[in-house]
């Protein structure tokens, strides 16, 4: 008999043989596709040097502009080839100081070389967060008194580097100032924990643990300024403390005392004043302290209680990014007098377009400018960092 016992019933054996040479489609796809590969393996390893260039990955030299940069400020460059550079790589530079001490730079163009194209880093305000708590290498000096602020090589300034961007709508803008950070352990974590980010925080020069503290800052989103103490019309009764900037002092006495403060900390955008009447009443002696707070691309934010005070006029004729505080609002430390004097300070930024409020670092301080922020961005209201109003007030 020809019939296989093991086959299905109804087939024999040659008949199942044959069936299982068919190659299903399944099969025949993946079989392409591995030649396809291979195919692409082979193109890929040809003698092309475009090919080879990418291959290697290694990126074109840059251009002799971004070689001219530091370190810091070249970024690194792409896989692809094409170099990275800032929007000043291509110009000349050239700063020179007046007699009266003011700078002026001049900007001349030059050549890029001859390497090509190059991707330009437009950035100009603000930080990744992710970095927020480090320092730009490139906007720092090296001096007895700490690391202090400088204006970058192209021109940046630790005012726009630290600055917290803003959405740049033309509405209701508020700008909250929250001082004495640094002083209190307990009252600085919970200040930092609990106050919107928006929220600008001034730490005062002689606090303790500042560069922590400043990073903390940074990494939850706050702009931040230092508060430098300067003499009270009742000093020495009415004393702010040591590294007071006093009228009576020299120039030179003074700068120092504010360079200290100044390399306490980095990564802020500007200057504060805590106290200060009589100082900032005496044009001689705040005007070598401001042209040097201009000339390193800070602001000056005055706390707007002292009625005498000359910042203004001064801040303008030397083009220093300035504002004044419209309200104090915690001169009433109850919650709701807090909340009244944010009301207020709402009906203010309504006629204005802007308002700037200050307050301490204390408990019902904070907790009634959470509560108000919460509510007021439903009213259409923009809580900014400070640096977005400053830097308005230097403009004609």
């Amino acid at each position: 008999m020809g019939t296989d016992l093991h086959a299905p019933l109804g087939q024999n054996r040659p008949a199942a043989r044959q069936k299982s040479r068919r190659f299903s489609p399944a099969v025949i796809l993946a079989s392409v596709a591995v030649l396809v590969v291979l195919g692409l393996s082979v193109y890929a390893m040809r003698g092309d040097e475009a090919l080879k260039q990418v291959a290697s990955n290694a990126p074109a030299s840059p251009p002799e502009a971004a070689q001219a940069l530091r370190p810091e400020q070249n970024p690194a460059q792409p896989s692809a080839g094409m170099p990275l550079s800032n929007p000043n790589s291509g110009a000349n530079v050239q700063r020179t100081m007046t007699d009266d001490g003011s700078v002026v730079t001049k900007y001349t163009p030059r050549a890029r070389g001859e390497s090509g194209p190059v991707l330009l880093d437009t950035q100009r305000i603000g930080q990744d967060p992710r970095v927020a708590a480090q320092p730009n290498e490139a906007l720092l000096e090296d001096s007895a008194n700490g690391r202090l602020p400088i204006v970058g090589p192209d021109g940046r300034r630790p005012m726009d580097q630290y600055a917290r961007p803003w959405s740049g709508a033309r509405g209701t803008r508020i700008a909250i100032v929250v001082g004495g950070l640094g002083l209190s352990q307990t009252g600085t974590q919970y200040a930092i924990r609990e106050l919107p980010q928006a929220v600008t925080l001034a730490f005062a020069a002689s606090g303790n643990s500042l560069q922590r503290w400043m990073q903390e800052a940074r990494r939850n989103g706050h702009e931040i300024l230092v508060q430098v103490p300067f003499e009270p019309f009742d000093y020495p009764a009415n004393d702010p403390g040591p590294g007071t900037l006093l009228t009576k002092a020299s120039a030179k006495e003074n700068l120092g005392r504010l360079h200290e403060a100044m390399g306490k900390i980095t990564n802020y955008t500007g200057i504060m004043n805590y106290l200060g009447g009589r100082y900032l009443s005496d044009a001689n002696a705040l005007e070598p302290v401001l042209r040097d707070i201009s000339r390193r691309g800070l602001l000056f934010l005055d706390d707007g209680t002292s009625a005498q005070s000359k910042t203004g006029p001064i801040a303008k004729a030397i083009e220093l990014p300035h504002a004044f505080a419209d309200l104090t609002l915690d001169g009433q430390l109850q919650s709701d007098a807090i909340l009244k004097k944010l009301d207020e300070l709402e009906r203010i930024a309504n006629r204005k377009g802007t308002a700037i409020g200050v307050a301490s670092a204390f408990d019902e301080s904070i907790h009634a400018i959470r509560k108000w922020s919460e509510e007021a961005g439903q009213r259409g209201i923009e809580i900014v960092g400070i640096s977005a109003l400053a830097g308005e007030s230097a403009k004609p």
